[in-house]
């Protein structure tokens, strides 16, 4: 079973979500070292503002490995100008194979300037965007990520997906959940399969809610998607992608990578040994490390004096030191493959004053919705 994203084989048909401060080259390495190279692995996003000024942060952020092919992108931007110049830049530089644009994100500092997953709203707008990174992509596929809609009364992703294959975009991902529901409540399949329906002119891809292999192979079947983006489900297990490669090349229904913490504390160090490199400097890897501490050690019995000194490790003998100190042998606890990451939900969406009043203004969304954020 293969994804076709531009000239791009993607086999299994399997895509890693971008997450900021989370996808970046060494959990991507990790990820791709669990699939055996198989599958599409993108960047965290990237704002095109921040890329086009060549900001110091940013320029780190789109380092790929030698090893990832394709390399693959995801931009965030409010500007069609900007967008097309980001674009433009990453075709001259040879920066990148494969470009995505995000039109997720729900986070409320950015759908109150009219960014994330506000902007599909003005037609004109998305389509103005979509139109300027795909002229000036080249021979680079442009696929893109969003949600339903604001909320269940401003749902946009058909006309969206519509908008998307007149102005060329090769791929849509969707995430079935909108706006307002943030990562609350549960995803909507059912419009994954609507938009398959209504866009059958390119691959649809179908995000939310996958937490097993097992999962992924059921929203194909009851979905006709064309692949599956997964996202909160890796996060703390990059072995599922070993898991997605057996489900979808070999017909492994029910795989399920079941490691003892050992085998956990061995992918926790290397984890964080990764990021020291890519940062150069072993403490800020350490340190930036942490926020996966409480992921990879879900439901393990661990004393919370323990878990503490885990979260505050500076240093890879620190972090190994205190690793040896847990019972090792424990088997992985039943109930951790199932959600994590955030969950709760919220019922408004901030959005800029008449934001709602035309879906066919001439929007002018200001740099400052274009914010370093999550994927959505």
């Amino acid at each position: 079973m293969t994804l076709q994203i531009g000239p791009h084989s993607v086999q299994p048909p399997v895509v890693l979500a971008p997450m900021a401060g989370i996808t970046n080259a060494p959990f991507r390495t990790l990820c791709r070292e669990f699939s055996g190279g198989k599958g599409l692995f993108v960047s965290e996003m990237i704002t095109t503002r921040a890329l086009v000024e060549r900001d110091a942060k940013t320029m780190r952020l789109i380092h790929f490995d030698g090893t990832e092919k394709p390399r693959s992108i995801q931009l965030y931007g409010v500007d069609p100008v900007t967008v097309g110049k980001a674009v433009r830049m990453i075709v001259d530089e040879d920066l990148a194979d494969h470009i995505d644009l995000n039109f997720g994100c729900p986070v409320p500092k950015v759908t109150r300037k009219g960014g994330g997953s506000a902007l599909p709203y003005k037609r004109n707008l998305l389509r103005s965007i979509l139109r300027e990174a795909v002229s000036n992509a080249g021979t680079l596929p442009v696929t893109m990520k969003m949600r339903k809609g604001i909320d269940d009364e401003h749902i946009t992703y058909l006309d969206a997906g519509r908008i998307a294959v007149e102005e060329g975009v090769t791929a849509i991902a969707l995430h079935g959940r909108t706006a307002a529901q943030h990562y609350g409540g549960t995803a909507d399949w059912d419009a994954i399969a609507r938009l398959k329906e209504a866009v059958p002119e390119i691959p649809v891809l179908g995000n939310g809610d996958i937490w097993s292999a097992d999962d992924a192979v059921r929203m194909m079947r009851e979905t006709g998607c064309d692949g599956v983006v997964v996202g909160r489900g890796c996060l703390g297990r990059p072995w599922l992608f070993g898991d997605l490669v057996s489900a979808f090349e070999e017909g492994g229904a029910g795989t399920c990578a079941s490691p003892t913490l050992r085998e956990v504390a061995r992918v926790m160090v290397r984890h964080a040994q990764l990021l020291g490199e890519w940062l150069e400097n072993e403490e800020r890897g350490v340190i930036d490390f942490r926020k996966h501490v409480a992921w990879y050690t879900k439901g393990f019995s661990i004393g919370s004096e323990l878990r503490k000194k885990l979260a505050i490790a500076s240093s890879l003998d620190e972090l190994g030191a205190l690793l040896s100190e847990l019972d090792l042998d424990q088997s992985w606890p039943l109930g951790a493959d199932g959600p994590r990451g955030r969950t709760s939900g919220r019922n408004r969406v901030v959005l800029p004053e008449g934001w709602l009043d035309d879906p066919y203004d001439c929007a002018i969304v200001g740099a400052e919705a274009e914010l370093d954020t999550s994927g959505g």
